[in-house]
């Protein structure tokens, strides 16, 4: 992408932002934004100087083109990481062509998502010999992935409709790091995987997600360690997983659901291509009791329940029975290897194979060692069971990364990345500008809840970087209000949940739905579903959608529709992840409703391990910790409600706390500037007046 340099990016930016610029011209509905040109030259000083830039865009601004401009215009080989797949395609497909077309750039764009995206045509010829295909639901499924298989140029099962995101036929037709076979792979020449590699390769403009760009750094696979020496230019969009997303990388996993995957994949690898040459079924059902045995010895902690492991064992679990069950994960593994070795010529999967057996074996003896230093170990429990050991953030790691050195121990730990990277940049024929550093852009409208945006920049090792915050466009003031409901009982009460289902139900009746409540447990996600659900199982004009009870994609769309076309209003109780990156602009949305304070569950072990850090550092846990992750996601909760210029609603958050207690005013300022529904009789007002027809009426008090 060799572009002629006239002017400087600087300029060229604010000319395509101005009124009669490009981007009016080639967009029939753009007009100027001083927040969003604001932004695009913030961006363009940094791509042109190097460095990193970390942007709070409220909703509105159009982060997207405020980056997108500037690296398009820029002529540097750029790469955009998104937090998720859905935003991914998102980018891809329409805001990326839509730009390069009103641009008229030369540039080649290219789509990188991670293997489980893509449909690996060996492992699909596999999938008959699992027992789980002998399910006919399963069956009918795999069935028409392979008829699809025979007409995708791609491979991205994003592109088959209707195929649910939790189907077991996803793990049968995909690959992982772990039983992919490579090049020796007989499909290999037609993989979609390293297809999607070597376009990513050949392209100006790389789209792919934080998990594709941690799980390289982790584990150097995804194809980043040929791509990203290449980049100059690399920008963060919804950076505020950032962290999160790399702390599950950046440690030690084994699980239960790992050890039977490879039990499957040896019992069909056996009968495809080495039948009757050992004893496959007997490898499988040592693997698999295993497996069984290791998810017994965590005892009776409900599903979802993390346990503290703070010493040789989990927490509640019996230390004989725990070690006694690792032990026979490594026997069994080890039995697999001995078959294994008797059929490793046959076929490329039982080289792979046994490398899996081994990782699996040093994994157990890795958690049979002590913790790490700055890190958590705990077990997640759930119909599997993961054994986990974490970082407490990702500072350390990436501060290398940045190239933003933060004490004498930073130079030396970057210039072991620059060196690998100098080599590999070579290989690639890189078009990075000579003398330039590399430009970091790392963006989303909830970055913290101060001037720093310390929540953000500290876990992530970026407090040099430069920081800029944009406000929303939006009139908040006219366009939403919020409301604590008073005579609801206190968060701590048992018949809490009860009570604001009917208090949300009877809001419900005045809206016709339009309703979106999101909950901070699951437990009171079933108790609020079900309440509701029971309420309106009569009422025509009503669907209550249950987070769990859909896919996800099908929810967000039969909520998208609202009372469309003679179908009922909706109101969808939901939890995690509907707190964030969930888009419904227009009528179809107007009450938010948030049941509690987010503060972060006391008893989660990262969580204990963070407090403990900061408590040791003689600083508040409770002020530099548990407040600002409140603050955050009550903030990204929020920002459901106001999609657009023409949006109005209603916020409420079911918690007297955020109106009785000194830190509440904390909080309320990391809300959007809406206006405050003292009474009842206020917020009753306000719900009807959302009930007339014009967008903007004049009813609305």
């Amino acid at each position: 992408m060799d572009l002629p340099r006239i002017e400087s990016l600087v300029h060229a930016v604010q000319a395509a932002f101005e009124e009669g610029g490009v981007l009016s011209l080639a967009q029939a509905h753009f007009s100027p934004r001083a927040g969003q040109t604001e932004m695009a030259l913030a961006v363009a000083e940094t791509i042109e100087q190097g460095g990193a830039l970390v942007v709070e865009a409220g909703t509105g601004v159009g982060k997207t083109f405020s980056y997108l401009v500037p690296a398009l215009l820029s002529g540097e080989r750029v790469l955009v990481s998104t937090a998720t797949k859905a935003l991914q395609d998102q980018l891809f497909a329409r805001d990326l062509p839509r730009l390069v077309d009103a641009l008229a750039l030369p540039v080649r764009t290219a789509l990188l998502k991670g293997r489980a995206s893509y449909l690996c045509l060996h492992r699909m010829e596999l999938a008959r010999q699992d027992g789980a295909a002998h399910d006919a639901a399963v069956a009918r499924v795999l069935a028409r992935v392979e008829t699809w298989s025979q007409g995708t140029v791609s491979g991205d099962l994003a592109e088959l409709p209707g195929l649910d995101e939790r189907s077991p036929v996803i793990a049968l037709v995909t690959s992982t790091r772990e039983n992919c076979l490579g090049s020796p792979c007989p499909r290999f020449r037609a993989c979609h995987v390293h297809r999607a590699r070597r376009e990513a390769l050949a392209a100006d403009v790389v789209v792919i997600n934080h998990h594709l760009f941690f799980a390289d750094q982790a584990v150097r696979d995804s194809g980043m360690a040929e791509l990203l020496p290449s980049v100059r230019v690399v920008v963060f969009d919804e950076a505020h997983q950032l962290n999160e997303t790399g702390v599950q990388f950046m440690g030690r996993q084994a699980s239960t659901a790992q050890l039977l995957d490879f039990s499957r994949d040896v019992m069909a690898a056996g009968l495809q291509f080495a039948r009757g040459l050992a004893d496959w079924l007997a490898v499988a059902a040592a693997l698999d009791r295993a497996a069984r045995d290791l998810r017994l010895a965590a005892g009776r902690a409900p599903a979802g329940a993390r346990l503290r492991w703070m010493g040789e064992v989990p927490d509640g679990v019996d230390p004989g029975e725990w070690h006694a069950a690792m032990h026979q994960v490594v026997s069994a593994c080890r039995t697999a290897l001995a078959a294994l070795d008797t059929v490793s010529e046959i076929a490329p999967d039982f080289v792979r194979l046994h490398g899996r057996a081994v990782q699996i074996m040093e994994r157990m003896d890795g958690f049979s060692q002590p913790c790490g230093a700055d890190a958590v170990r705990w077990v997640d429990v759930a119909a599997a069971l993961r054994l986990v050991e974490a970082p407490l953030d990702i500072a350390g790691p990436m501060r290398a990364l940045w190239h933003l050195p933060s004490g004498e121990t930073a130079a030396a730990e970057a210039s072991a990345w620059d060196e690998q990277a100098h080599g590999q940049e070579e290989e690639t024929g890189a078009r990075r500008s000579q003398g330039k550093p590399r430009a970091w852009i790392f963006t989303s409208a909830t970055l913290g809840d101060d001037a720093t945006l310390r929540w953000f920049t500290e876990p992530c090792g970026l407090q040099d970087a430069r920081i800029l915050r944009v406000e929303s466009p939006f009139d908040y003031a006219s366009q939403a209000a919020f409301h604590v409901p008073l005579a609801l009982p206190k968060p701590s009460d048992p018949a809490h949940s009860a009570a604001l289902a009917a208090w949300v139900g009877d809001a419900v009746l005045v809206l016709g739905g339009r309703t979106l409540v999101l909950t901070t447990t699951l437990k009171a996600l079933r108790a609020i579903g079900e309440a509701l659900q029971s309420r309106f199982a009569g009422e025509p004009g009503i669907e209550v959608l249950v987070q769990g009870q859909w896919p996800k994609r099908r929810l967000m769309e039969r909520f998208r529709e609202g009372a469309s076309e003679g179908r009922a209003g909706c109101v969808l109780v939901a939890s995690a992840t509907f707190w964030e990156g969930f888009d419904v602009p227009g009528e179809a949305l107007q009450l938010v409703v948030i049941d509690k304070l987010p503060f972060p569950p006391p008893g989660d072990p990262l969580v204990e391990a963070r407090s403990q850090r900061l408590e040791q550092a003689k600083r508040s846990a409770f002020r530099y910790f548990s407040l600002p992750e409140a603050a955050i996601t009550l903030k990204q909760g929020a920002g459901r409600l106001i999609r657009s210029e023409t949006d109005r609603g209603v916020l409420v958050v079911a918690d007297t706390r955020l109106v009785e207690m000194g830190y509440g005013k904390r909080l309320l300022s990391a809300l959007p500037p809406m206006r405050r529904l003292q009474t009842a009789q206020e917020f009753d007002a306000a719900l009807r007046a959302l009930t007339t027809p014009s967008t903007m009426a004049p009813t609305w008090p």
